[in-house]
C-alpha cells in the first residue's frame, strides 16, 4: 500500500494541498477513502488571524464524484485549531481543504461543482433525473438550493436595452424589467415604473445607445432624463400591437360600408319565414325555461305578489323580475346569441 499510496494521492486528490490517503476500501457499491489534513496551521475564518495551536480532531464523511459506478465517501480527518487572538469570538475553528471542503458542506467541491453545472442546464427535476443516473441520488430542492447560492454573475452595461413593466400582482403592484435585447438575458428589475428610478438608473450606464421601451409616458420620460443621447424605439410587440389597434379603429369607423350583397328571392322568402316564426322552436330547453318562467311570474303578479318577494320565492334577481313582467310575451325575451336571427354579415360567412 506503501506503494500505491502515492499514486491515489495524485489520482484523488491531484489538484489539493496538504492532503494525504490513508486508507482506500473497495466494498460492492461504496469505496471508501480514508484520508487527512496535513496542513501545518489554518487562518481563523474570523479575524484571519493564523493559528498552529491544535485543540482537536474529527471526522467528516463527504461525498464524493462516484467512480466505476461506486459511491465514493471520503473520510477526512480535520483538526479544530484554537484562535490565539484573544479579541475574536471565535475561540476554535475547524479547518477547511481547499477545492474540497467547506464549512457545513457534506460534499466534496468537485461534487458540488458538477451538481451545480446539471442544476444550471437542467433545472430541478431533469437535473434530478440526470444526476440519479450518474450515481448522485439528490432531489430537485437541493439543486434548485445550490443555484441559489451560486453569486450573480457580473452584469455588463449593455449597448440596447429593453423597458417594461411587469405584475408582482396584477393590477395592483407593477415593477420594470430590463433585458439586453442583443442576448435577451435580463439584466435588472426595478420595484416600481416611475420615471425616476428609470432615469437613475440608465443615467448610472452611460454606454446604452438604443432603448427599446414600452409606449408609457413615464417610460419616455424617464429615458430621456436618463440617456439623453440613446435611441428610443418601439419594439416588434408594440409596432403589431399599434397596427392591430389602427387596423381596429379604421374598420370601425367604416363598418357602415360592409354591405351584405342582395339576397335572392328564395333566402329572402326563408328569412322571411324564419323572423315570422318564433326564434326558440318548441322543445328547445332555453325557450321552455323561459316560458315557464315567464307564466309563473306572471301568474304570482295576478294574484297580488310584489315583484320583490317573487324574486324571493323563485330566487332570481329582482332587475330579472321586472324584464319578465314588462314582457308580455315570452317572445319578447328571446333576445341573445342562440336565437340564429339573419344579420348583415351572413352572406359573409363562407
Amino acid at each position: 500500500m506503501s506503494e500505491v499510496r502515492p499514486q491515489l494521492d495524485e489520482l484523488l486528490f491531484w489538484s489539493m494541498e496538504n492532503v494525504s490517503v490513508e486508507l482506500v476500501e473497495v466494498a460492492d457499491t461504496v469505496v471508501r477513502v480514508e484520508a487527512q489534513a496535513t496542513a501545518i496551521g489554518a487562518a481563523c475564518p474570523g479575524c484571519g488571524c493564523w493559528s498552529g495551536r491544535i485543540h482537536g480532531s474529527y471526522l467528516r464523511f463527504p461525498r464524493d464524484l462516484p467512480t466505476a459506478g461506486k459511491r465514493v465517501v471520503v473520510s477526512l480527518r480535520v483538526r479544530r485549531f484554537l484562535c490565539v487572538e484573544a479579541s475574536c469570538p471565535r475561540k476554535t475553528f475547524v479547518e477547511q481543504v481547499p477545492g474540497l471542503t467547506r464549512r457545513f458542506g457534506r460534499r466534496t467541491e468537485r461534487l458540488r461543482s458538477t451538481l451545480v453545472s446539471v442544476g444550471l442546464a437542467l433545472a430541478g427535476r431533469a437535473g434530478a433525473r440526470m444526476s440519479d443516473a450518474f450515481g448522485v441520488r439528490v432531489s430537485r430542492n437541493t439543486l434548485l438550493r445550490l443555484i441559489t447560492s451560486l453569486p450573480d454573475p457580473p452584469a455588463s452595461t449593455p449597448r440596447v436595452v429593453g423597458v417594461d413593466e411587469y405584475a408582482q400582482r396584477n393590477g395592483r403592484i407593477y415593477g420594470t424589467v430590463l433585458v439586453d435585447v442583443e442576448t435577451r438575458r435580463p439584466v435588472d428589475l426595478l420595484p416600481n415604473r416611475e420615471a425616476d428610478t428609470l432615469a437613475a438608473w440608465l443615467s448610472e450606464r452611460p454606454g446604452i445607445e438604443i432603448i427599446c421601451r414600452d409606449r408609457a409616458r413615464f417610460y419616455a420620460e424617464g429615458a430621456t432624463r436618463g440617456a439623453p443621447q440613446a435611441l428610443q424605439v418601439a419594439d416588434r410587440w408594440h409596432l403589431w400591437h399599434n397596427l392591430g389597434e389602427a387596423a381596429e379603429k379604421c374598420v370601425f369607423q367604416h363598418r357602415a360600408c360592409l354591405r351584405p350583397a342582395p339576397a335572392p328571392p328564395e333566402q329572402l322568402q326563408q328569412a322571411s319565414e324564419l323572423s315570422a316564426s318564433s326564434p326558440w322552436p318548441t322543445g328547445h330547453r332555453f325557450a321552455e325555461r323561459t316560458r315557464a318562467r315567464h307564466a309563473t311570474v306572471h301568474a304570482l303578479l295576478a294574484a297580488g305578489y310584489s315583484k320583490r318577494s317573487i324574486a324571493r320565492q323563485l330566487g332570481m334577481g329582482f332587475s330579472t323580475v321586472l324584464r319578465f313582467a314588462h314582457a308580455a310575451e315570452p317572445e319578447q325575451l328571446f333576445t341573445g346569441q342562440w336565437q340564429n336571427r339573419p344579420t348583415k354579415l351572413d352572406a359573409y360567412r363562407p
